[in-house]
């Protein structure tokens, strides 16, 4: 097991949280992990980073397998423009590499939102530090665990 791995697994523990850590095969895309897992593809809780445009502070949206951040949307919510965020700064403020960012255990903690729309299924699944592996939660468990405020930010 690789180290972002562990760094998770380790921080579920230290969270009081039993999830499911799963190994998935070739898991590119939140569709392509739903059939792995044998759920809906919107039960795929996506770790979408988004760097703001003035501050270049990273924020977490936690986004539905099927949904898209809404830029007007995310704007208001970071309180400045929205500007891509690149690998580099993925890796220096998460400690994962894109592809396996979970919404847990960052390196420094971004603000984060958590898409209304993952509260309608009662499991959802995100990645756990690597492109092959994700864990299970409640929606409001996993809120927790990443320090996300529910709302609505999607196209």
């Amino acid at each position: 097991m690789g180290k972002s791995l562990n760094r998770v697994k380790a921080a579920l523990l230290n969270a009081g949280h039993k999830g499911n850590v799963v190994e998935t095969g070739e898991a590119k895309t939140a569709a392509m992990a739903a059939t792995e897992l044998g759920c809906a593809v919107d039960q795929i809780a996506k770790s979408v980073m988004v760097k703001g445009a003035d501050t270049g502070k990273l924020f977490l949206f936690l986004t539905a397998g099927t949904r898209r951040v809404d830029e007007t949307r995310a704007a208001q919510l970071m309180g400045e423009r929205v500007a891509r965020a690149d690998a580099a700064d993925i890796r220096k403020i998460t400690g994962f590499a894109i592809g396996g960012v979970s919404p847990v255990d960052h390196v420094t903690p971004p603000t984060a939102f958590m898409d209304a729309a993952l509260f309608e299924y009662d499991i959802i699944w995100a990645a756990a530090g690597t492109p092959h592996h994700v864990f299970s939660a409640t929606p409001a468990q996993m809120g927790t665990l990443a320090g996300a405020v529910r709302a609505d930010f999607t196209e």
